[in-house]
């Protein structure tokens, strides 16, 4: 019995002293991601001033912008689990070597999706649906925005790279100033030049007038300065520089990368399908449902910061730990990431519901958009709670380097229940935004079902050969 109580309290102990270190890779990152998702809203509400049709347009290929992003971000999560395990087993040469061949990768990707989004730019808003009012628009916006792939991808990859060695706070540095450069020229190209009054004198402010157009191109301008940025900062870093390392391909490298890397890939160029298909749904709602779901989908990422900042963190600690073949480590740190993930996100789904109405109004003077959006906004806020576990989950599994099994959950629960329910709800039942919306939720509690049932049976864990205690605590008396 003492001998029970003795382990029960070394396990709290190791799993207490996880937290400061969970917090402190894990707020960088939500910093950053808190910025992006500043921007985001400035940006939505800055065009939003332009009217319903150009808050349209930006938002009717958003989701396009997430299956490249995603598909770019899975390739890293490679070099993720690869670097931290290699930094856990104190092998920092080989972990150099992964930086030089994330120099290569992101030159071949960066150039292969250049030619892809120019080459489809005008078809992208055909394919989505798009009002045809508002289809040049947006084919514009769409080309504006990726001509500068080969920097967006050295800033998804080489990001990736230094948060694998623990280092949380560059990404976060170098994604600030590009969201600053961002909001600056937003108000320079976006509006015409303009007067405005401050402290009773006159003041004149230089503008292009572009509007969509604008926006676009300060995304543009400053997506190229962040990945000029982060290139620099990679090629100074101690711990990781590729500075002196081959650039040609190294399959020794290249293979177990590749591994990790092409099943989160397929997971994430299905299920960033699966929204194109969503939004695209969606989009044949009208303007409204467009306008609706565009800034409801804004608001809620705000929402997830909490969520994703701790995957990271998970990511990095769970591959370290691996590499270290350290279990004791490894299972201290799931024992203290997940109810902390879970506490947050109750946090941030309370705050969401009740503020809902007001963030809407932020973006849209618009009755129908705002009690619209206001409505999803508060469905899917009491989601919030269950949607946080599988992603902290899947966290630990990339950095473990077990991919496979969530591609399998994320393509089941995305196909299997919120294409096919909006589908049938749609198309079929002829229902509307609610409804798919309804449909999204349930593909969140799938998930939660499925990723807490696969945690507990212990098996995401390759050094753990026991079940997960459904209980953090055993004392016996």
């Amino acid at each position: 019995m003492k001998s029970t109580r003795n382990r029960s309290r070394l396990a709290d102990q190791g799993t207490k002293e996880m937290l400061p270190v969970i917090f402190s890779l894990a707020w960088p990152t939500m910093l950053e991601q808190l910025m992006q998702t500043a921007v985001q809203y400035m940006d939505t509400g800055m065009v939003g001033v332009l009217g319903t049709s150009a808050t349209a347009a930006v938002g009717a290929t958003s989701t396009v912008n997430w299956l490249i992003g995603s598909t770019i971000s899975a390739i890293s999560i490679g070099f993720l689990a690869y670097i931290s395990q290699s930094i856990g087993a104190g092998k920092k040469e080989q972990a150099k070597k992964a930086s030089g061949q994330a120099v290569l990768t992101v030159v071949i990707v960066g150039i292969f999706f250049t030619i892809l989004t120019m080459g489809l730019s005008r078809k992208v808003p055909v394919w989505m649906q798009v009002d045809p009012s508002i289809q040049k628009l947006a084919s514009s916006y769409f080309l504006i925005l990726y001509a500068p792939m080969l920097f967006r991808t050295a800033n998804i990859i080489f990001g990736t790279v230094l948060r694998a060695v623990g280092d949380t706070k560059t990404p976060m540095q170098v994604g600030v100033a590009f969201n600053v450069i961002n909001i600056v020229l937003n108000f320079f190209l976006i509006y015409s030049t303009r007067t405005v009054l401050i402290g009773g004198k006159e003041l004149v402010i230089p503008g292009a007038g572009w509007g969509v157009q604008g926006a676009a191109a300060a995304s543009a301008i400053a997506y190229t300065i962040g990945g000029i940025a982060i290139t620099v900062k990679l090629w100074k870093h101690t711990d990781i520089s590729p500075k002196g390392q081959s650039f040609l391909p190294d399959s020794a490298v290249l293979r177990p990368c590749l591994k990790v890397a092409v099943p989160n890939m397929f997971q994430r160029f299905a299920t960033s399908l699966g929204y194109v298909a969503f939004a695209s749904m969606i989009n044949s709602l009208g303007e409204t449902a467009t306008a609706a779901h565009t800034i409801a989908n804004t608001v809620e990422s705000a929402f997830y910061i909490p969520g994703y900042g701790m995957q990271t963190a998970a990511a990095t600690l769970a591959g370290n730990a691996l590499g270290a073949n350290d279990n004791k480590k490894l299972n201290s740190l799931a024992k203290a990431i997940v109810p902390l993930e879970v506490g947050l996100m109750v946090i941030s789904g309370s705050l969401l519901f009740i503020f809902a109405p007001i963030l809407i109004r932020l973006f849209s003077s618009d009755a129908q958009v705002i009690r619209l959006g206001s409505t999803v906004l508060r469905m899917v806020a009491v989601s919030e709670p269950f949607y946080g576990v599988p992603i902290v989950i899947e966290g630990m599994m990339q950095g473990v380097g077990k991919t496979v099994t969530p591609f399998i959950f994320n393509v089941a629960g995305m196909w299997g229940v919120r294409i096919l329910g909006t589908f049938i709800c749609i198309h079929l039942l002829g229902l509307g935004l609610v409804s798919a919306w309804g449909c999204m939720i349930g593909h969140n509690m799938l998930l939660f079902v499925l990723f807490t049932l696969h945690y507990f049976s212990g098996r995401w864990n390759p050094m753990n050969k026991t079940k997960v205690s459904f209980q953090y605590k055993t004392c016996k008396k």
